[in-house]
């Protein structure tokens, strides 16, 4: 039978995080999450706490019982106005993250272009 460990595992990997980023995400210790897989321990309350505000997404229910689905359903935002401060952080640094992720790719992609280019001339 799986347990809390097991399925807060699933959803790192879901995520595609490291276990190291992980644990940096929620403030907890470098190691935390593999020390308790290693000793198939329990998640402490205070960490399931920090888990659930920095991924509001994950099913609370779920990670702890293992019913129902991995991440909660998506509400749509269609009045960001009127959403708690909070919310409206979590959303704009979301935003942030990916146009800072979609630059990054740009320009990778920038690079790899020119560099193909200029080894081209000098092959030439």
């Amino acid at each position: 039978m799986l347990k809390t460990i097991d399925r807060l595992i699933q959803f790192i990997e879901y995520k595609e995080l490291s276990a190291r980023q992980f644990d940096l995400s929620i403030g907890a210790s470098n190691g935390y999450t593999l020390r308790m897989k290693k000793n198939n321990a329990s998640v402490g309350s205070d960490v399931i706490e920090n888990i659930i505000r920095k991924y509001p997404q994950l099913n609370l229910i779920w990670l702890i019982t293992g019913e129902g689905k991995m991440l909660n359903a998506i509400k749509e935002v269609s009045d960001f106005d009127n959403l708690p401060q909070e919310n409206k952080s979590t959303i704009e640094r979301i935003i942030e993250q990916k146009i800072k992720e979609r630059q990054k790719e740009g320009l990778q992609r920038l690079v790899k272009e020119v560099t193909e280019e200029v080894n081209k001339i000098i092959s030439q």
